[in-house]
């Protein structure tokens, strides 16, 4: 079987890539020029946001192609064939960089295989396509057929978000700040989406957190499609420190649609750099980006 690496950008807990043999490469979380965050420190995501509450500013480094060169040439005796799936280039730089570490590894061992899947996508978003990696590894597929549908079906991977304060994407650089004051007294919620291009983008802003929560679960009616319109699909769910939130999505999603299989998470350092506490992601399969 390939071995199947993915980053922290994917949101997946560790427990849950230990259980599914799933390895993983560290984005580091900066703060006052001293490392955070990373594959040798971990912090709590609680403790994480306690620090933003206090004013903590900090920032993200992503991975260089040394540190993806390192972290293959460490590990190529783990398996034959290896598979990264990576945060979206349209958001990092990790994938180029992990490509052209992969290309240096596999000149020095042209035996061994790896493939490199841009995710286009980032938090549970990326998460649910290492989810498809994994159920497809489980189920028997080859690495080559595996990468190829990941590939193919990219733009089926939906992710939408809404945060409840917008101060939170001015301090993480995704809004400026006067658009969180005028967006604040106004009470706008933002529905965020990633595009085809793999970036964010607000196609949508709703008054009101209740009224943006249940938009979430609106787009994934909007955008299911015939093809992923059953029940029984994995639905991903995470937020930066509001589990009451992402319980409400979650129950909205139960009572009106009947969904049961959802993976639930904590946002991490990394991504809640960018985004903050008030974050709920919603992650699923449909008929195509927004």
């Amino acid at each position: 079987m390939f071995k199947i690496i993915t980053d922290n950008g994917s949101d997946l807990t560790k427990e849950w890539m230990a259980a599914n043999d799933v390895d993983c490469l560290y984005l580091s979380t900066i703060l006052d020029g001293k490392v955070i965050a990373d594959k040798d420190i971990d912090l709590a995501a609680a403790d994480f946001y306690q620090m933003l509450s206090q004013g903590a500013k900090p920032s993200t480094s992503q991975i260089n192609p040394e540190q993806a060169r390192e972290y293959f040439t460490e590990h190529i005796n783990d398996a034959d064939e290896f598979l990264y799936v990576g945060i979206s280039s349209g958001l990092s730089g990790t994938v180029g960089s992990v490509r052209t570490g992969v290309a240096e590894v596999l000149e020095a061992y042209p035996n061994k295989k790896i493939e490199v899947v841009d995710s286009l996508t980032a938090s549970l978003g990326e998460g649910l396509v290492v989810w498809y990696a994994v159920k497809m590894r489980n189920e028997g597929k080859s690495l080559e057929e595996t990468a190829k549908w990941l590939n193919d079906n990219v733009q089926h991977f939906l992710l939408s978000f809404t945060v409840d304060n917008l101060f939170d994407l001015w301090r993480g650089g995704r809004v400026s700040r006067t658009s969180a004051i005028v967006g604040t007294l106004a009470s706008v919620k933002p529905f965020l989406i990633v595009d085809p291009e793999g970036k964010l983008t607000v196609p949508q802003k709703l008054r009101g957190r209740k009224k943006s929560l249940a938009y979430l679960v609106e787009s994934l009616k909007l955008h299911k499609g015939t093809e992923y319109a059953g029940n029984n699909d994995m639905i991903m769910i995470c937020h930066g420190n509001v589990p009451e939130d992402a319980e409400y999505v979650k129950q909205m999603l139960e009572e009106q649609y009947g969904y049961k299989n959802f993976y639930m998470s904590n946002v991490g350092p990394m991504i809640g750099t960018h985004t903050g506490s008030s974050l709920v992601v919603l992650a699923f399969m449909g008929d195509g980006r927004y």
